[in-house]
């Protein structure tokens, strides 16, 4: 209980309050505006964040991290474009009850389950944070670079049909991290005598150039839109009491988040298709799904919204981020020299609970702001996507300017940016790179540190929780290899009966 007064004590503080709010309230907004996102949002505020406390930066960023999504339902519901990419599955429910002129019912249904959702994980963080700190303190050098190499591959294999594309741009992340000076010794590594190699890639900047720049390009080189989603009629307030009509869905939905968010790579597609297909499957009426079923709406924006709260969970617990948004918050830690894992769980337990009590208040904040501001933010969705991607463009630079007053540092930026555009254009995943900068250089630092007490390969799992880890590295990939072989199966079985099929016609 101490603790959690010593965690509140640092809540307050005007700063923070100011920070919480800018972020939740800025989430909404930035969230409702199709072809913006968390990813670029939390991109463009980094470089502002590192001259910020610690505590300061990152509620600001979990503020715009937690309440992207809900934002993103805005749009996903009136004119059948997600607001962010996850918001997707909600277009499936969403849109066709407004077709119904049910948008009040849809908007209420959404924000309450998004709330749910959200408030579900964090309660069962704070009430796994004692255990967290028990475990943690047994995570040596071993454990974590284990932990991290299970983190990327799931985060591989996480792409289903792209997996081999995902792993080589992960091993191309992997190898940006080597770039410059090696942290142990120093020594150069892949500078080719070029000066402005010598410090490497900055993490801020790639990032930068492959969510922000790359998704201004984007903007400025599609087709100018201007959406008009029509104003919405009545109180949202007044149908929000629905939800409890599906409790049954939405705590269902909510432990599809919390669970898969625990898991490095794996994130709120996979909860959001866990949690409506079981929604359909268990659902008294599952012809209505896809045609505006409350309980699809419910599953996706429930199951979503409990992500991130859960996805915090390897990131202070190990240091190890299992997707993008985390990997970014990380480097705010890093920055101001609070290093996430086993020790921050033993020596700076209020912090932890600070920032989930944190992500508790920005739930309530967001739904405030949503029940009186619905109308307000229809017309944010109206800004004309060009203009948009010009003024992305600008803060990206600004940004990537303010880290060093480098200019080199924003041609890397904007080569970066490219690149993110053909992946883009190519329909690749852009995340596998920032995971591969982050967790590889986890991996490298703690193979060196962890080498020195290992004489033979079998030391390297002579721990209970290595040895563990170890076996479900052994498991992820004996299960993926087992779904390759089913699936060729299968696609010759299919291609052995059409060929069938041809030989009777022919005769």
């Amino acid at each position: 209980m101490d603790t959690l007064f010593s965690g509140l004590e640092l809540l307050a503080r005007w700063d923070v309050v100011v920070a919480l709010l800018i972020g939740s309230i800025g989430g909404v907004i930035i969230g409702a505006i199709p072809g913006v996102g968390a990813a670029v949002a939390i991109a463009i505020l980094l470089p502002a964040t590192f001259s910020f406390d610690p505590i300061v930066g990152l509620t600001m960023l979990l503020g715009i991290y937690g309440s992207s999504m809900y934002g993103g339902a805005l749009p996903a519901i009136l004119i059948n474009t997600p607001g962010t990419a996850v918001n997707a599955l909600t277009t499936y429910d969403g849109h066709p009850m407004t077709l119904r002129g049910e948008a009040q019912r849809a908007l209420a249904l959404a924000y309450t389950a998004s709330f749910f959702g959200g408030v579900f994980a964090i309660l069962c963080l704070i009430l796994l944070a004692p255990l967290l700190a028990l475990i943690a303190p047994h995570f040596g050098s071993r454990e974590i670079f284990l932990a991290a190499l299970l983190g990327i591959i799931l985060v591989v294999l996480a792409h289903r049909g792209q997996v081999f594309a995902a792993g080589m741009l992960a091993f191309f992340g992997i190898f940006l991290n080597t770039v410059g000076l090696e942290p142990v010794k120093y020594t150069r590594r892949f500078t080719f005598d070029q000066s402005w190699l010598t410090s490497g890639f900055d993490l801020i900047v790639v990032v930068l150039g492959l969510f922000a720049i790359s998704q201004a390009f984007m903007l400025l080189v599609d087709r100018d839109t201007t959406p008009h989603p029509q104003p919405v009629k009545g109180n949202v307030f007044s149908k929000m009491g629905e939800l409890f009509r599906h409790k049954r869905v939405a705590t269902s939905s909510s432990g599809f988040g919390v669970v898969m968010g625990m898991i490095p790579g794996v994130g709120e597609f996979t909860a959001q298709f866990m949690s409506y297909t079981y929604a359909q499957k268990s659902s008294k009426t599952p012809e209505e799904f896809g045609k505006g079923s409350p309980e699809g709406l419910i599953a996706s924006e429930a199951a979503n919204n409990a992500v991130p709260g859960a996805a915090m969970i390897p990131l202070l617990a190990l240091g190890i981020p299992g997707e993008a948004l985390t990997a970014m918050m990380l480097s705010v830690f890093y920055v101001h020299n609070v290093i996430p894992g086993p020790q921050l769980f033993q020596n700076d337990l209020d912090f932890v609970y600070a920032l989930y009590i944190a992500m508790l208040l920005l739930n309530v904040i967001v739904l405030v702001f949503l029940i009186f501001s619905t109308n307000l933010l229809t017309r944010v969705i109206q800004i004309p996507t060009r203009f948009l991607g010009v003024i992305i463009l600008s803060l990206s630079f600004v940004g990537v300017y303010s880290l060093r007053n480098s200019v080199t540092d924003c041609a890397i930026a904007a080569g970066f940016g490219v690149l993110g555009l053909v992946l883009k254009r190519l329909n690749l995943p852009v995340v596998p790179i920032i995971l591969g900068m982050v967790l590889g250089g986890i991996m490298e630092v703690k193979l060196r540190s962890g080498m020195a007490r290992i004489k033979t390969p079998l030391d390297m799992v002579d721990r209970p929780i290595a040895a563990i880890i170890a076996g479900l590295i052994v498991l992820v990939l004996v299960l993926h290899v087992r779904t390759l072989i089913r699936e060729h199966r299968n696609r010759i079985a299919e291609s052995d009966h059409d060929h069938d099929i041809h030989d009777s016609h022919l005769r």
